[in-house]
């Protein structure tokens, strides 16, 4: 049987897109709010309210899902992961104690160990347990 070799262009749309879609939600619901709130025993939470961030993760469901479903979850994965990454960093670059840090890397590795298993799940329910085709034969 004659196999086909994937088409780089396509791979870097897998990426891309996810990714480009991350920045863009976590824009909509995260990047405009930057100011703590002062509660009056005088704590401050913030800057994000809980509602915030779970709209964010459920609004990237629908293109996770939407990728997972289609083709090699590889690209959704490191795509949202990226994104996320990359958005927190630079929305959080400006804190003075270093900090910011930390929670990137909570972020980063969070988002990738989220994504891969839900993507997985994902993939075998629609490929009716073949979670391994999904992979692009890799696992």
């Amino acid at each position: 049987m004659r196999r086909r070799l994937p088409n780089p262009a396509l791979q870097l749309w897998a990426f891309l897109v996810p990714a480009l879609v991350t920045l863009a939600l976590w824009a909509a619901w995260l990047g405009w709010d930057q100011q703590y709130d002062v509660q009056p025993d005088g704590s401050t939470t913030g800057p994000y309210a809980a509602w915030q961030v779970i709209g964010l993760v459920l609004t990237l469901l629908a293109p996770l899902y939407w990728a997972a479903s289609r083709q090699n979850i590889a690209g959704p994965v490191v795509g949202i992961t990226a994104g996320l990454t990359v958005a927190s960093a630079y929305d959080w670059s400006d804190d003075a104690s270093g900090l910011f840090a930390v929670g990137v890397s909570a972020i980063m590795v969070g988002s990738l160990v989220t994504t891969a298993a839900a993507s997985l799940v994902i993939a075998s329910v629609k490929r009716g347990g073949r979670a391994h085709d999904a992979m692009g034969g890799i696992g």
